[in-house]
């Protein structure tokens, strides 16, 4: 369709591909965390890094089905270098695991795709009794996030090159609740709404890079961090909502992105020369785009940061 192919500043459009918006990137001697690798666009963006000569960690929930990607890739890649570890981000304690167990490899870390996540579930609550599209969208990252901080800082002294931090949040955003973060509200199931509650997980990725942005700059370290929304991609997410699940299935083919091009934005944040320096920003296919005002609320950004903070202890 002829919006699809409309190219922004960086010279991409909504329609470029995941290779497309990394040809001639030599990603060799970089290491990559990409979590939610094992379906859709964690999959897709693992096996561009991949090919791009990255050592890609697979952070997935199932071990099989992370083995069968990791399987798939070498076939189609057979320089690929690729791992998979267990990582459930609904669980603190598996992300701390996670976490213990990188470090205790003595591994490199270059880049972290915070990608995972979960889309519009009924009231749920995690394993530490938080409600589930919160804790798993952002409260699970923003633990990783902190717990892989200084490897990140270590790596980026000792290699010199640019350190990344990618959130992977969404365009619902601007559908969270009206308050943005429900503070006092966040495990109340009077009131809930899966689609304003899915807003509002993706609100808090978009926060979380601007407040980790900032940290990160008043520290000097040559790390960045940022947001994106992936595009309308054609994945499982919709699964929990029969109606709207069927419609994309009819529908989807033709307005929505493929895989391909959902991972895009994300290899492009991640990898091209173009993203160097820049931290703090929103993008959309692979062009920096200006998210909902309260997105870019410093305040709210801080506000965030602590309440996160306290979950996390």
């Amino acid at each position: 369709m002829w919006f699809f192919r409309r190219k922004g500043p960086s010279g991409f459009s909504s329609s470029s591909t995941a290779e497309e918006v990394t040809q001639g990137i030599d990603a060799t001697g970089l290491t990559a965390i990409v979590t939610g690798a094992s379906s859709g666009i964690g999959t897709e963006t693992t096996r561009v890094l991949a090919l791009r000569g990255a050592h890609v960690i697979m952070g997935v929930r199932n071990m099989a089905a992370g083995k069968d990607v990791k399987d798939a890739i070498v076939k189609e890649i057979p320089t690929a270098k690729i791992d998979a570890m267990e990582l459930d981000l609904s669980s603190l304690s598996s992300v701390r695991k996670f976490a213990s167990d990188f470090k205790s490899a003595g591994r490199p870390l270059n880049i972290l795709i915070n990608n995972a996540g979960i889309m519009a579930t009924p009231f749920l609550l995690s394993k530490d009794k938080i409600e589930l599209q919160f804790a798993t969208n952002h409260i699970g990252h923003f633990l990783l996030t902190n717990l892989l901080l200084d490897t990140m800082k270590k790596t980026a002294r000792s290699s010199s090159k640019e350190g990344r931090i990618v959130n992977v949040s969404s365009e619902a955003h601007r559908f969270a609740y009206r308050e943005g973060i429900r503070f006092d509200r966040i495990n109340d199931p009077s009131g809930y709404s899966s689609w304003p509650a899915y807003g509002q997980s993706k609100l808090a990725n978009i926060l979380h890079a601007k407040e980790l942005s900032k940290q990160i700059k008043e520290d000097g370290a040559n790390i960045t961090a940022n947001a994106l929304h992936p595009g309308a991609i054609l994945t499982n997410l919709f699964r929990h909502n029969i109606f709207i699940n069927g419609l994309v299935n009819v529908l989807g083919r033709v307005v929505l992105k493929n895989v391909q091009q959902g991972a895009a934005t994300t290899c492009y944040v991640a990898l091209h020369p173009q993203a160097k320096g820049v931290s703090g920003e929103y993008f959309s296919d692979s062009n920096i785009s200006k998210p909902r005002p309260q997105a870019e609320d410093e305040l709210l950004a801080k506000k965030l940061w602590d309440f996160s903070k306290d979950l996390t202890k």
